[in-house]
Protein backbone atom coordinates (compact mmCIF):
# COMPACT_ATOMS: atom_id res chain seq x y z
CA UNK A 1 0.00 0.00 0.00
CA UNK A 2 1.10 3.47 -1.00
CA UNK A 3 2.69 5.87 2.27
CA UNK A 4 -0.39 7.50 3.26
CA UNK A 5 -0.76 11.24 2.54
CA UNK A 6 -1.10 13.43 5.70
CA UNK A 7 0.34 10.94 7.71
CA UNK A 8 2.98 10.30 5.51
CA UNK A 9 3.40 6.55 7.07
CA UNK A 10 2.96 3.29 5.02
CA UNK A 11 2.75 -0.40 5.52
CA UNK A 12 5.08 -1.86 7.90
CA UNK A 13 5.91 1.70 10.03
CA UNK A 14 3.61 1.33 12.64
CA UNK A 15 2.28 -1.32 15.29
CA UNK A 16 -1.18 -2.07 16.00
CA UNK A 17 -1.39 -0.50 19.46
CA UNK A 18 -1.75 2.95 18.92
CA UNK A 19 -2.57 5.81 21.85
CA UNK A 20 -3.86 8.72 20.23
CA UNK A 21 -4.15 11.96 22.02
CA UNK A 22 -4.95 15.08 20.07
CA UNK A 23 -1.65 17.42 21.22
CA UNK A 24 1.58 16.72 19.25
CA UNK A 25 3.04 17.87 22.41
CA UNK A 26 1.52 14.73 24.26
CA UNK A 27 2.90 12.01 22.07
CA UNK A 28 6.36 13.58 23.29
CA UNK A 29 5.25 13.23 26.75
CA UNK A 30 3.66 9.76 26.17
CA UNK A 31 7.03 8.97 24.68
CA UNK A 32 9.29 9.91 27.57
CA UNK A 33 7.70 7.15 29.74
CA UNK A 34 8.21 4.65 27.39
CA UNK A 35 11.48 2.36 27.48
CA UNK A 36 12.69 3.46 24.04
CA UNK A 37 11.03 5.49 21.28
CA UNK A 38 11.78 6.61 17.60
CA UNK A 39 9.98 8.97 15.45
CA UNK A 40 8.59 7.97 12.40
CA UNK A 41 6.90 11.13 10.37
CA UNK A 42 6.02 14.42 11.21
CA UNK A 43 3.67 16.58 9.50
CA UNK A 44 0.68 19.13 10.21
CA UNK A 45 -1.03 18.43 13.22
CA UNK A 46 0.06 14.81 12.95
CA UNK A 47 3.43 13.48 14.54
CA UNK A 48 3.44 9.47 14.81
CA UNK A 49 6.20 7.65 17.10
CA UNK A 50 6.86 4.34 17.72
CA UNK A 51 7.33 3.04 21.45
CA UNK A 52 7.94 0.18 23.53
CA UNK A 53 6.64 0.28 26.79
CA UNK A 54 7.34 -2.87 29.59
CA UNK A 55 7.88 -5.14 26.02
CA UNK A 56 5.05 -4.23 24.37
CA UNK A 57 5.35 -2.40 20.89
CA UNK A 58 3.04 0.50 20.54
CA UNK A 59 2.78 3.85 18.06
CA UNK A 60 1.78 6.87 19.58
CA UNK A 61 0.04 9.59 16.76
CA UNK A 62 -1.25 12.99 17.71
CA UNK A 63 -4.58 13.56 15.97
CA UNK A 64 -5.18 17.36 16.41
CA UNK A 65 -8.22 18.91 17.55
CA UNK A 66 -11.63 17.08 16.56
CA UNK A 67 -12.94 14.79 14.86
CA UNK A 68 -12.32 15.60 10.66
CA UNK A 69 -8.55 15.35 11.78
CA UNK A 70 -8.77 12.49 14.12
CA UNK A 71 -10.55 10.43 11.30
CA UNK A 72 -7.83 11.11 8.90
CA UNK A 73 -5.58 9.05 11.49
CA UNK A 74 -7.97 6.56 12.65
CA UNK A 75 -8.62 5.88 8.58
CA UNK A 76 -4.75 6.06 7.76
CA UNK A 77 -3.27 4.25 10.56
CA UNK A 78 -6.20 1.65 9.84
CA UNK A 79 -4.52 1.25 6.41
CA UNK A 80 -1.50 0.36 7.31
CA UNK A 81 -1.76 -2.13 10.80
CA UNK A 82 -3.08 -0.45 13.52
CA UNK A 83 -5.98 -2.45 15.59
CA UNK A 84 -6.73 -0.49 18.39
CA UNK A 85 -6.71 3.12 19.11
CA UNK A 86 -6.79 4.62 22.51
CA UNK A 87 -7.36 7.83 23.19
CA UNK A 88 -6.12 9.80 25.96
CA UNK A 89 -6.92 13.46 26.09
CA UNK A 90 -9.13 16.23 28.11
CA UNK A 91 -12.06 16.81 28.57
CA UNK A 92 -14.92 19.32 29.87
CA UNK A 93 -17.17 18.08 33.22
CA UNK A 94 -20.60 18.16 32.80
CA UNK A 95 -21.47 17.23 36.17
CA UNK A 96 -21.36 19.67 39.57
CA UNK A 97 -19.53 17.08 41.61
CA UNK A 98 -16.36 16.37 39.07
CA UNK A 99 -13.18 18.23 39.72
CA UNK A 100 -10.30 19.50 37.58
CA UNK A 101 -8.02 16.52 37.31
CA UNK A 102 -10.67 13.80 37.69
CA UNK A 103 -10.37 11.02 34.63
CA UNK A 104 -13.38 9.96 32.81
CA UNK A 105 -13.22 7.09 31.07
CA UNK A 106 -16.20 7.05 28.58
CA UNK A 107 -18.72 3.93 27.83
CA UNK A 108 -19.85 6.08 24.82
CA UNK A 109 -19.63 9.18 23.04
CA UNK A 110 -22.95 11.13 21.71
CA UNK A 111 -22.42 12.68 18.10
CA UNK A 112 -22.53 16.27 18.67
CA UNK A 113 -20.18 16.57 15.46
CA UNK A 114 -20.24 16.34 12.23
CA UNK A 115 -18.13 13.61 11.33
CA UNK A 116 -19.85 10.69 12.19
CA UNK A 117 -22.83 11.22 10.72
CA UNK A 118 -21.00 11.20 7.12
CA UNK A 119 -20.31 7.92 8.19
CA UNK A 120 -23.40 6.76 9.40
CA UNK A 121 -26.63 7.64 10.59
CA UNK A 122 -26.86 9.20 14.10
CA UNK A 123 -28.50 6.68 15.52
CA UNK A 124 -26.07 4.44 15.51
CA UNK A 125 -24.05 3.88 18.62
CA UNK A 126 -20.63 5.35 18.81
CA UNK A 127 -19.68 3.53 21.44
CA UNK A 128 -15.93 1.70 22.64
CA UNK A 129 -14.60 -1.50 22.30
CA UNK A 130 -15.50 -3.63 25.23
CA UNK A 131 -12.08 -5.22 25.63
CA UNK A 132 -10.32 -1.78 25.30
CA UNK A 133 -12.90 -0.09 27.99
CA UNK A 134 -12.69 -2.97 30.18
CA UNK A 135 -8.62 -2.86 30.49
CA UNK A 136 -9.00 1.65 30.53
CA UNK A 137 -10.78 0.61 33.50
CA UNK A 138 -8.82 -2.27 35.20
CA UNK A 139 -5.45 -0.21 34.66
CA UNK A 140 -6.88 2.53 36.52
CA UNK A 141 -7.95 0.12 39.42
CA UNK A 142 -4.62 -1.84 40.11
CA UNK A 143 -3.02 1.85 39.89
CA UNK A 144 -5.52 2.26 42.88
CA UNK A 145 -6.87 5.62 40.59
CA UNK A 146 -10.24 6.86 41.30
CA UNK A 147 -11.82 7.46 37.73
CA UNK A 148 -15.59 8.19 35.84
CA UNK A 149 -16.96 5.81 33.89
CA UNK A 150 -20.64 7.06 31.69
CA UNK A 151 -20.92 8.15 28.25
CA UNK A 152 -19.52 11.83 27.27
CA UNK A 153 -20.06 14.12 24.55
CA UNK A 154 -18.10 15.02 21.54
CA UNK A 155 -19.04 18.50 19.92
CA UNK A 156 -17.22 20.41 17.36
CA UNK A 157 -18.14 23.98 18.23
CA UNK A 158 -15.80 24.80 21.37
CA UNK A 159 -16.32 28.32 21.58
CA UNK A 160 -20.42 27.26 21.00
CA UNK A 161 -21.25 25.80 24.12
CA UNK A 162 -23.38 27.79 25.45
CA UNK A 163 -25.83 27.25 28.65
CA UNK A 164 -28.45 25.47 26.94
CA UNK A 165 -26.36 22.95 25.66
CA UNK A 166 -24.50 22.46 28.95
CA UNK A 167 -27.83 22.06 30.60
CA UNK A 168 -29.31 19.61 28.39
CA UNK A 169 -25.51 17.34 28.44
CA UNK A 170 -26.11 17.93 32.19
CA UNK A 171 -29.56 16.55 32.50
CA UNK A 172 -28.89 13.83 30.61
CA UNK A 173 -25.95 12.82 32.64
CA UNK A 174 -23.72 12.34 30.60
CA UNK A 175 -20.21 12.86 32.43
CA UNK A 176 -17.81 15.41 29.74
CA UNK A 177 -17.33 17.01 26.53
CA UNK A 178 -14.76 16.32 24.34
CA UNK A 179 -14.20 16.74 20.33
CA UNK A 180 -12.54 13.11 19.02
CA UNK A 181 -14.12 10.24 20.37
CA UNK A 182 -17.43 10.19 18.58
CA UNK A 183 -15.72 9.55 15.37
CA UNK A 184 -12.91 7.45 16.58
CA UNK A 185 -15.40 5.06 18.25
CA UNK A 186 -17.69 4.94 15.27
CA UNK A 187 -14.86 4.53 12.80
CA UNK A 188 -13.24 1.37 14.54
CA UNK A 189 -16.88 0.35 14.99
CA UNK A 190 -17.13 -0.07 11.47
CA UNK A 191 -13.83 -1.48 10.20
CA UNK A 192 -14.24 -4.16 13.02
CA UNK A 193 -11.38 -2.50 15.24
CA UNK A 194 -10.81 -1.62 18.82
CA UNK A 195 -11.22 1.55 20.59
CA UNK A 196 -11.38 3.42 23.90
CA UNK A 197 -11.32 6.90 25.51
CA UNK A 198 -9.33 8.14 29.04
CA UNK A 199 -9.66 11.88 29.32
CA UNK A 200 -8.45 14.20 32.16
CA UNK A 201 -11.04 16.73 33.18
CA UNK A 202 -9.11 20.22 32.50
CA UNK A 203 -12.41 22.60 33.16
CA UNK A 204 -16.06 22.29 34.57
CA UNK A 205 -18.41 23.93 31.98
CA UNK A 206 -21.36 23.23 34.82
CA UNK A 207 -19.24 25.71 37.19
CA UNK A 208 -18.50 27.96 34.16
CA UNK A 209 -14.97 27.58 33.82
CA UNK A 210 -12.67 26.38 30.95
CA UNK A 211 -9.11 25.36 30.43
CA UNK A 212 -6.93 28.30 30.46
CA UNK A 213 -9.66 30.75 32.00
CA UNK A 214 -7.08 31.55 35.05
CA UNK A 215 -3.80 30.60 34.21
CA UNK A 216 -1.43 31.64 31.41
CA UNK A 217 -0.94 27.81 30.68
CA UNK A 218 -3.81 25.97 28.50
CA UNK A 219 -3.91 23.82 31.31
CA UNK A 220 -4.50 23.90 34.93
CA UNK A 221 -1.50 22.47 37.21
CA UNK A 222 -3.88 19.28 38.77
CA UNK A 223 -5.22 18.86 34.71
CA UNK A 224 -0.88 18.52 34.01
CA UNK A 225 -0.29 16.22 36.32
CA UNK A 226 -3.06 14.00 36.39
CA UNK A 227 -2.33 14.26 32.54
CA UNK A 228 0.48 12.02 32.93
CA UNK A 229 -1.51 9.38 35.28
CA UNK A 230 -4.16 9.44 32.51
CA UNK A 231 -1.13 8.42 30.12
CA UNK A 232 -0.08 5.28 32.81
CA UNK A 233 -3.27 3.80 32.73
CA UNK A 234 -3.34 4.35 29.02
CA UNK A 235 0.36 2.35 28.60
CA UNK A 236 -0.68 -0.14 31.62
CA UNK A 237 -3.72 -0.98 29.10
CA UNK A 238 -1.48 -1.28 26.19
CA UNK A 239 0.40 -3.84 27.60
CA UNK A 240 -3.06 -5.77 28.71
CA UNK A 241 -4.30 -5.43 24.86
Amino acid sequence: MAKQPHLLVEEGDVHEIAIIPGDPGRVDRIADLCDDSELVAQNREYKVVNASYEGTDLTICSTGIGCPSAAIAVEELSRVGVETFLRCGTCGALQADMDVGDMVVATGAAKEEGTSKRYESVEYPAVPDYDALRELVGAAEDNGEEIHVGPIVSDDAFYNEDDECVAEWNDANLLAVEMEAATVFALARRKGLRAGAICTVDGNLVAGTQKGADSDDELPEKAKDNVERAIRITLNAVTAL
